[in-house]
């Protein structure tokens, strides 16, 4: 008599090898980018009750200047820590403005 459950475990680990090479080279979970995160409305609740503006009234109190906002100097709209999964204006302004040392 054949032992037919180690063959049919063999078979199974080998498989399941395989896919698992086939997969590991691919990405299967997708990075975000900044294109496929919305910006923040005005009218948002959050904004709202942060006074959040796209075009501070002061120049010298802009979230490109505070210390909250992350991302890349330059860019025209990034991530801020009090907004998650937002991006704010560079211009813009809210009041947890907190400037950044000089």
């Amino acid at each position: 008599m054949k032992n037919h459950p180690t063959r049919r475990r063999f078979l199974k680990l080998g498989l399941g090898s395989v896919i698992g090479v086939t997969l590991g080279g691919t990405d299967l979970i997708k990075p975000a980018h900044a294109a496929d995160i919305p910006h923040l409305a005005e009218d948002d609740p959050q904004a709202a009750a942060l006074k959040y503006v796209h075009q501070s009234p002061d120049d010298s109190k802009l979230c490109s200047g505070c210390l909250l906002i992350q991302g890349t100097d330059g860019d025209e709209w990034r991530p801020c820590g009090v907004f998650p999964g937002k991006l704010v204006s560079a211009t813009g302004w809210c009041s947890a403005f907190a400037p950044k040392p000089a």
